[in-house]
């Protein structure tokens, strides 16, 4: 099975990515399966979605606790089944860094420890303001991370932990993105 990422910051362009991904495997006749954290079909991914639209550390603290059981039921759901040809995450293990920096390092390197990884992984790198322009485009509730200063700061983290990723310039149209990261995948 081939295992793949897609991470980034809100309105970075995972879900389109993705879908195009998808769509690639699927004409060349894989079943594919695709998880976008935090998830609605089970509790842990709607109790996370629940915290992100509240603020406060209480609720950020559980988003990022409910967001990771929801992601570990995915693995353990789907990572065995002999049936799945391509099995793509969107959001993942960069999680941890909403985590307090003293502690999100090592959570880190325990869950990659733990938890499958792959060569398959890929942050896309927008900058705060393409992304708050991209989420100001949906018709949705904003969420507790969705503001300039988080974004900012979410970035900044998120390039402590993507030493082993490859990381995509998310600025890019979405043919340029796309064909960098399915290539990298088919290749």
């Amino acid at each position: 099975m081939k295992f793949i990422v897609i991470d980034g910051l809100d309105g970075s362009g995972k879900d389109t990515q993705i879908n195009l991904l998808a769509q690639t495997f699927k004409k060349q006749g894989k079943n594919v399966v695709v998880r976008s954290h935090p998830c609605d079909d089970n509790r842990y991914g709607r109790k996370s979605k629940a915290a992100l639209l509240k603020t406060g550390k209480i609720n950020h603290l559980l988003a990022t606790v409910y967001f990771g059981l929801d992601a570990i039921r995915s693995v353990r759901k789907y990572s065995h089944d002999g049936s799945i040809d391509v099995l793509i995450f969107s959001r993942y293990i960069l999680a941890v860094m909403y985590l307090p920096d003293v502690v999100n390092v090592i959570v880190y390197k325990i869950v990659c420890f733990a938890l499958p990884t792959s060569e398959y992984m890929f942050f896309l790198d927008v900058s705060p303001e393409e992304s708050l322009r991209r989420i100001g485009s949906r018709n949705e509730d904003t969420e507790m991370f969705e503001n300039k200063e988080s974004l900012i700061k979410a970035r900044n983290k998120s390039r402590k932990f993507t030493y082993n990723w490859n990381v995509v310039d998310g600025d890019r149209s979405v043919e340029e993105i796309s064909n960098e990261i399915i290539s990298k995948c088919l290749g």
